[in-house]
């Protein structure tokens, strides 16, 4: 293991960075080749996370071959685990080169049975299809929207759907189509052969490797994530998460060395607030001292917000939608996808400081599209100061610390989809976002600095906007600027390089500890009684303290388990018992209006009689009702808290998850 590789998989870009693990150079970014038209491949700093899926006409047209795929055609009996992760990118008998396997993966055969349980092709409907990633799918996207796939990434949040099923491009009659993992496991492939093909000798199977997610994914966008990876070719043994704040922070923290200790002071909290193409994330860090040393722990996270850079571009293309409607020019579908491409490109210019007169204005065009315009363009001037007005006031408006976004609206039926807010002002989302993380005495915690990433805050514009805000909040102690060179593109990716190797190497880490004790329900044992329901004890599982990152034994008896049924599992938390340690049993009564515990939303599951994984366990009886089993606990990076009830008397074990964030 040379490397560590820190890999930004975006709602809109995709980027990758690296450094030595034995050394202390700055991360850097790897150019990852890709297409940019048919037959031509340019290197960028970034890969568009976009999918365009065209015919098996198309993929015969051009030449489609990248730097790692070879002459040789592969037939499709041969074996999967020796081509490239992403060789069916381009159908189902891809141009592609053998691949040498990772050190780990020809020792162990890691990756390779897990990357194919199931069909392969399950993610897709047309796997003959032509598949094309990154910039090449860029103009597709708006041209051809039924035949692109975007927004990956924040599908994968959506449980409303079946995740891995093709359901990409949402509502589209095409019939070739993708689920959210298969099409985050192309961006991840294309990812994995552009390093293989840079670093030959040090294939990305073998290096550490930190992923990048939202604060606020959960555990199922989490496992959806990680196995879109190891379908990609990554290695499951060493792929770490890792918030997208956090990342962005310790971009920082690599670029100032141990220098950092000298600007930040005990006390100083840290607001980072990442705002990019689709979504925004907040992140709350406070500077603290442990052993006469300074140390970061997290204070709080905030929900995802579906929101960003993506939203402003399509309220231009609104408004210069009704710049060309006062002219008489009537905007038919493929037109107003096209004026949404043309605002994003014309947004920095918009955008721009200086003169906001209303003289003063960018041209928009879009190609005709009636009998007589056909090959001719249509246009109009985009007042600045409309453009400037509509951002700042719709999505940075002054409000006051103690206002809060708008609720949805009281509609009874709506369309499924991805649950996109309802109010798009990005400021009252943050001033909720800091009123619920407030001390115990209710008062807010004042950030000293703040941190911006994100593509949004390249706009000076909006850059002040959103300082301007923070100043109106916290007049007396204003918070300042921590980096205010930063590069917003690249600093999530560069700052999970620096984190593997931080973790590897011992380096400075942010921390986060759980601010409650968690407790799960045990049933008690007893003689029944007519009407009364027998008593619950509540075990300690999780103390009040716990680092994310870290697991413990938990001291008890035996308990049985129910499996092979459905069960509920109920769980309680409590901030008023720091001193409980795990195995600490307390009694628990509904009607205790008193208790120290607080009741958590429980879990309805049916737990499998066998571990699939265990071919002796597959032998015993499935119809097993009760396993006597102890408790382990782990709180992962990602702040969700995983009680493992393993068997006593065995080798089974089974998980049971939540979130520790929500509480």
């Amino acid at each position: 293991m040379k490397y560590s590789i820190g890999i930004d998989l975006g709602t809109t870009n995709t980027e990758l960075a690296y450094c030595c693990l034995d050394g202390t150079d700055e991360p850097k970014n790897l150019s990852i080749p890709q297409f940019v038209a048919p037959s031509i491949i340019e290197s960028r700093p970034q890969l568009p996370s976009c999918l365009y899926i065209g015919s098996e006409e198309e993929r015969s047209s051009s030449d489609w071959r990248l730097p790692w795929n070879s002459s040789e055609e592969l037939s499709d009996g041969d074996s999967r685990e020796s081509q490239s992760a992403s060789t069916d990118s381009f159908g189902k008998t891809p141009c592609v080169k053998t691949e040498k396997k990772g050190f780990f993966q020809r020792i162990l055969g890691l990756g390779s049975s897990e990357s194919s349980k199931g069909n392969p092709n399950s993610g897709m409907t047309r796997p003959d299809a032509l598949y094309l990633v990154g910039e090449i799918a860029v103009g597709p996207a708006v041209d051809y929207p039924k035949q692109t796939a975007t927004s990956a990434k924040s599908w994968l949040t959506c449980s409303k759907v079946d995740r891995r099923l093709p359901i990409l491009p949402w509502k589209s009659d095409f019939e070739a189509k993708v689920s959210p993992v298969e099409a985050s496991k192309r961006y991840l492939a294309h990812l994995a052969s552009a390093w293989n093909y840079s670093f030959p000798d040090d294939p990305i199977y073998d290096q550490q490797v930190v992923l990048t997610l939202p604060a606020s994914f959960d555990e199922s966008a989490r496992e959806l994530t990680r196995e879109a990876a190891v379908l990609a070719g990554l290695n499951p043994e060493t792929l770490l998460f890792l918030e997208e704040p956090q990342a962005a922070l310790y971009a920082w923290l690599s670029e100032k060395g141990d220098a950092w200790r000298k600007e930040l002071s005990v006390g100083d909290v840290v607001f980072i607030c990442d705002v990019g193409g689709g979504t925004a994330d907040l992140s709350l860090v406070r500077v603290e001292e442990e052993d006469g040393n300074l140390v970061l722990n997290r204070l709080a996270v905030g929900d995802r917000l579906l929101l960003g850079g993506d939203n402003i571009d399509l309220a231009l293309a609104y408004r210069a939608a009704d710049l060309f409607s006062r002219r008489g020019v009537k905007l038919d579908p493929w037109q107003s996808a096209a004026l949404q491409r043309q605002c994003r490109s014309a947004k920095a210019s918009l955008l721009r400081p200086g003169d906001s007169n209303a003289n003063d204005s960018v041209k928009i065009s879009v190609l005709g599209r009636s009998s007589r315009m056909v090959g001719e363009s249509v246009s109009v001037d985009f007042p600045k100061s409309d453009a400037i007005s509509i951002v700042l006031e719709g999505f940075f408006p002054i409000c006051e610390l103690s206002d809060r976004p708008r609720k949805r609206s009281g509609v009874g039926l709506r369309e499924i989809g991805l649950p996109y807010e309802v109010d798009a002002a990005i400021t009252r989302h943050v001033a909720r976002f800091l009123n619920e993380s407030a001390r115990e005495d209710g008062t807010v915690v004042a950030p000293t600095y703040f941190l911006l990433n994100g593509g949004a805050f390249k706009s000076p514009l909006i850059k002040e906007r959103f300082q301007e805000q923070l100043e109106k909040w916290f007049p007396e102690d204003v918070p300042r600027d921590l980096s205010p060179q930063a590069d917003l593109d690249q600093a999530v990716a560069c700052g999970a390089s620096y984190y593997g190797r931080a973790k590897m190497t011992g380096g400075v880490r942010i921390r986060a500890a759980s601010a409650r004790s968690y407790y799960i329900g045990v049933e008690s044992s007893g003689l029944a009684i007519p009407g009364v329901s027998r008593p619950l004890k509540a075990l300690c599982v999780a103390p009040f303290g716990m680092e994310e990152g870290t697991e413990c034994a938990v001291p008890s008896e035996e308990f049985e388990l129910t499996v092979g049924e459905s069960a509920l599992f109920r769980f309680f938390s409590s901030t008023a018992r720091p001193q409980d340690r795990p195995g600490t049993t307390l009694d628990w009564r509904e009607d205790d209006e008193d208790s120290e515990l607080l009741e958590t939303a429980p879990i309805e599951t049916k737990l499998d009689a066998f571990d699939e994984s265990d071919e002796k366990s597959q032998s015993a009886d499935a119809s097993t009702s009760y396993v006597a089993v102890r408790f382990r606990s782990v709180v992962t990076e990602m702040g969700a808290l995983e009680i493992w009830c393993e068997e006593t008397n065995g080798r089974r074990r089974w998980k049971l998850e939540f979130s520790v964030r929500e509480e």
